[in-house]
């Protein structure tokens, strides 16, 4: 899965996606620079796969103080956006509630750092339980968000569950990266067999840094 945390370790971080091409793509990048262990952890398909998956590793000792980004592909909902694009969430959406990310500036930072070139968009991250399509886009794009995935909202939703501290000052860190495989005008039927979802995979590939360079910046207290 990945570096493990061992004594006199920084505190760890778990990169959680749901397909077997996004756990490759995070797992081929630069991995260089990780301030602590670090871990890809492929949860599956849907929100209750993250769930299990995200609390199961999450119920380990070794993994308990653990920071945890969602990351993966998504579908853009805002005209205007292209394979390739980066979303960071200012905060997940489902229907059991909202989680607000952390440290939403510096991760923008991060990537326009290291993925130069690309749209990076803020804003809420909505989930679904299925693939969404057609009508039920602009539907979403009505109520604010900017772009939907199946487990960014249920892997942060249960990533501040199992640390027990809510949102407030000291809850665990979390953040949802995306990047947009097909959007309004680019709709993607089968990943990887289009140039969208090629510019995707490479950039997907190519956020590791960023996540890194946010891991080390936080200063949230840590328990």
């Amino acid at each position: 899965m990945g570096r493990e945390p061992g004594p006199g370790a920084g505190p760890p971080l778990l990169i959680a996606c749901a397909l077997g091409i996004e756990h490759f793509a995070l797992r081929s990048g630069d991995r260089g620079g990780a301030p602590g262990p670090v871990t890809v952890l492929r949860t599956g398909m849907g929100p209750e796969r993250a769930h299990r998956a995200v609390s199961r590793t999450l119920g380990e000792e070794r993994w308990r103080d653990a920071a945890v980004i969602a990351s993966g592909f998504c579908a853009g909902l805002a005209p205007g956006m292209h394979p390739g694009d980066l979303i960071v969430a200012e905060e997940t959406r489902a229907p059991d509630g909202t989680t607000l990310c952390t440290g939403t500036d510096l991760l923008v930072k991060a990537l326009v750092k290291a993925v130069p070139g690309h749209a990076v968009h803020t804003g809420p991250l909505i989930g679904s339980d299925h693939v969404v399509r057609g009508p039920e886009r602009a539907a979403l794009r009505a109520g604010g968000a900017i772009a939907v995935d199946m487990e960014s909202a249920a892997t942060l939703r249960t990533a501040r569950a199992a640390g027990g501290l809510g949102d407030g000052p000291d809850a665990r860190p979390v953040a949802a990266v995306r990047v947009v495989v097909d959007a309004p005008e680019h709709e993607l039927v089968r990943i990887g067999t289009v140039r969208g979802g090629i510019s995707a995979f490479r950039v997907l590939r190519a956020v590791l840094p960023a996540f890194f360079e946010w891991h080390r910046s936080l200063l949230l207290p840590r328990r």
